[in-house]
């Protein structure tokens, strides 16, 4: 029997391909392991840091508490959030003009109502979430609680994906093992 030269290509460059993916996934699992230590370490810190004007640095310090001066509100917005007493219903997002000129998302507390409430502004004590945003430690405007960032929501599922890409591996071996061999069969056959 003959091995068709350009399919079994094909396939070997689909397989390892697959194969590199889910080792990839390994790292990306690891990697990911780190950040949520790091962001575990970071929210035991209790010392506030300074909310850094450009959305990369914030995101290195995530999980931080801050303090900042919301000098203009913006815009107020609607968003969905969770409040401290894990109901989910709507987290009122204010955009801040900061005193340096710079803005910030700061979510100031939790409602069920979807309408934005009235806030002026003012001080704000919170922790830095995913997205560069700002949750308020205490709610403002009359609000309740939001439930405060945790990096444990942080999914790492990168091993899932892993066994996901080496059974699609797998699955594309056995297949084309099958196809061969029927192939062959076919072969005999005439």
């Amino acid at each position: 029997m003959r091995i068709p030269i350009i399919p079994t290509v094909i396939v070997a460059a689909a397989i390892a391909t697959m194969i590199g993916l889910g080792i990839w996934q390994l790292d990306r699992k690891d990697e990911k392991e780190a950040l949520i230590a790091q962001a575990e370490r970071s929210l035991a810190a209790r010392d506030e840091v300074i909310l850094p004007s450009n959305a990369e640095a914030r995101e290195e310090l995530l999980y931080r508490r801050t303090r900042v001066e919301c000098a203009t509100v913006q815009s107020l917005t609607t968003v969905a959030g969770t409040s401290l007493r894990g109901e989910k219903g709507l987290a009122q997002r204010a955009t801040c003009l900061l005193a340096d000129g710079t803005t910030a998302r700061v979510d100031i507390g939790f409602s069920r109502r979807p309408e934005p409430v009235d806030w002026d502004g003012g001080s704000v004590v919170g922790t830095i979430a995913p997205g560069g945003r700002i949750v308020a430690t205490e709610p403002l405007a009359e609000l309740e609680p939001l439930a405060a960032p945790d990096p444990r929501d942080l999914p790492n599922n990168h091993l899932a994906y892993a066994g996901q890409w080496f059974f699609f591996a797998l699955t594309a071996l056995v297949i084309y093992i099958l196809a061969l061999r029927r192939r062959s069969t076919r072969a005999r056959a005439d």
